[in-house]
């Protein structure tokens, strides 16, 4: 079994917001994993950052992460993330804002992994979904 951590965790962990410990006693056993998704997001956090020092620090968290075990996505993330993104729309939510969310959702999907993230309400309702929230 698996864990993928969601962006905003490897975020609090980076700025100490979220505890070690904690994400360990989330994750339990289970191997833990980070999404190509999340890599992206995080590239654009360094691209974005005007301030020489946090934009250094950033791509040192980045770089560090890179070295952990990523999930490529594939025909059937894709597959996943088709029946997630319509389940939010019949739900009466645009799935457009949600499309990385859904993408890394997805990837849990795809490979029974569960998904460890500080946003809980982001990720609501996804069928198929084994969400495991954790408060900073």
């Amino acid at each position: 079994m698996g864990v993928i951590l969601d962006s905003c965790i490897w975020v609090g962990l980076a700025s100490g917001q979220v505890q070690k410990e904690a994400v360990a006693a989330a994750a339990g056993d289970n191997s833990v994993f980070t999404s190509v998704i999340t890599l992206g997001e995080l590239a654009f956090g360094v691209e974005a950052c005007a301030d020489p020092a946090e934009r250094a620090s950033r791509a040192a968290t980045l770089r560090q992460i890179e070295t952990r075990p990523v999930l490529e996505v594939t025909r059937l993330t894709a597959a996943a993330f088709g029946v997630l993104a319509a389940a939010t729309k019949q739900s009466g939510r645009s799935p457009r804002p949600r499309y990385n969310d859904l993408w890394i959702a997805a990837q849990a999907i795809e490979h029974g992994y569960g998904l460890l993230t500080l946003n809980g309400a982001d990720f609501a309702g996804l069928p198929g979904l084994r969400l495991l929230t954790l408060n900073g």
